[in-house]
């Protein structure tokens, strides 16, 4: 188990985890918390229904890693198209960061209340409900990354593998497959 996803009875799954590894898991989470924003709660006084109904944005992001995480719906190679995917947009972007906020709250919150177990690790067992916000997170925690490095296609440019040690970009392109290996293994576990 250490290392990797493995299934648990009634769908949910179980890794083991070291410090090191639920300290940056916890705080890649928080980080991509940071990166979607805080949530748009109802004002003191506002109506909740109205706020279920609140428009987002019309126009993608300009951070490359939010619009990756938040992506055209149709292209913008005319008018036609980017006018369409800004109406898309406009309804859908503020429910798309509410669960992709949701997802990373869930693995925080799941972080948080492990039990240290021998050598200050814990085994982190997941809910079948908790392994589908968990693998959302890890998807979006790895498009983040893979962003920031600037990874078009994983198979084209292995030269980012083959980093030196003394590369800035060295610890991100680790945590980069590390997220890659996890994310497979709760993939793989969720298969029936």
């Amino acid at each position: 188990m250490a290392g990797h996803f493995e299934a648990t009875p009634g769908g949910g799954a179980a890794v083991a985890l070291d410090e090191v590894e639920i300290a940056i898991l916890r705080s890649l989470a928080v980080q991509l918390l940071e990166l979607i924003g805080p949530g748009d709660e109802p004002a003191e006084g506002e109506d909740p229904l109205a706020a279920l109904f609140a428009e987002g944005p019309s126009e993608p992001p300009a951070d490359p890693a939010l619009a990756r995480l938040f992506p055209e719906a149709y292209g913008d190679e005319d008018d036609e198209l980017r006018a369409a995917s800004a109406e898309f947009r406009r309804f859908t972007e503020n429910d798309l960061r509410t669960r992709k906020r949701e997802d990373a709250l869930v693995v925080v919150r799941t972080l948080d209340a492990l039990t240290p177990a021998g050598e200050g690790g814990a085994v982190l067992t997941l809910t079948a409900d908790e392994c589908r916000n968990w693998l959302g997170s890890l998807n979006d925690l790895r498009l983040t990354i893979g962003t920031r490095l600037e990874v078009e296609d994983e198979g084209e440019d292995s030269s980012l593998y083959r980093l030196p040690d003394s590369d800035p970009r060295k610890p991100m392109v680790m945590a980069y497959l590390w997220l890659g290996a996890l994310q497979e293994t709760l993939v793989e576990t969720m298969m029936p």
